[in-house]
């Protein structure tokens, strides 16, 4: 009866100690608002340095192929490159307002653009 409730507290303590180690919250995140200096104009994230997160509000007027597309708001335009993959599934035409979540893409010599890594349509 001892050895039972020897291997039993022992199994608890490795759980217990498991549990700690893991945390609590395995796999979730942060699902409240984003910061609201996030969201910007087109002409805010031409500005903008390298790898900056960025929201922008607007439509995707037109393919210009290579999975990049010119975006317009009311401050102007960018390109905007969205992978196939992170569509996930949204289909939106040129009179649909879309909200673009992504980072200031800069080149050498070459105008900025975003990285785009969800699209929703609004």
């Amino acid at each position: 009866m001892k050895n039972i409730l020897a291997v039993s507290a022992l199994a608890l303590s490795f759980a217990f100690a498991n549990n700690v180690m893991a945390g609590p919250n395995l796999g979730g995140g942060f699902t409240g608002p984003a910061a609201s200096n996030l969201k910007v104009t087109a002409a805010e994230a031409a500005k903008l340095s390298d790898d900056t997160p960025v929201i922008l509000t607007g439509k995707i007027e037109q393919s210009l192929g290579d999975e990049k597309y010119m975006f317009r708001d009311a401050s102007g335009t960018i390109i905007v490159e969205i992978d196939n993959d992170d569509w996930r599934g949204v289909t939106v035409g040129p009179n649909d307002t879309v909200e673009l979540q992504g980072e200031v893409d800069t080149d050498m010599f070459q105008p900025s653009k975003v990285d785009v890594d969800v699209v929703t349509k609004k």
